[in-house]
């Protein structure tokens, strides 16, 4: 992100490498794993799914 993106003013349109960040960032949140080779987005996406998994096995009833 540039550093007129994060002080707030114009950001204009959205570079290549940004828009391609915003779309596999948004697959990730989705719970898609996009095809790719990049071990960085692998490790996103294991991340992720281990967040959900934790998220879902936590028990909202508290014990007594």
């Amino acid at each position: 992100m540039t550093p007129e993106r994060l002080s707030g003013e114009d950001p204009g349109e959205l570079s290549a490498e940004e828009h391609l960040t915003d779309v596999l960032l948004d697959a990730l949140a989705a719970g898609q794993m996009p095809d790719s080779g990049d071990p960085a987005l692998r490790l996103l996406a294991a991340l992720a799914d281990d967040v959900d998994q934790r998220r879902s096995s936590v028990s909202m009833t508290p014990s007594t």
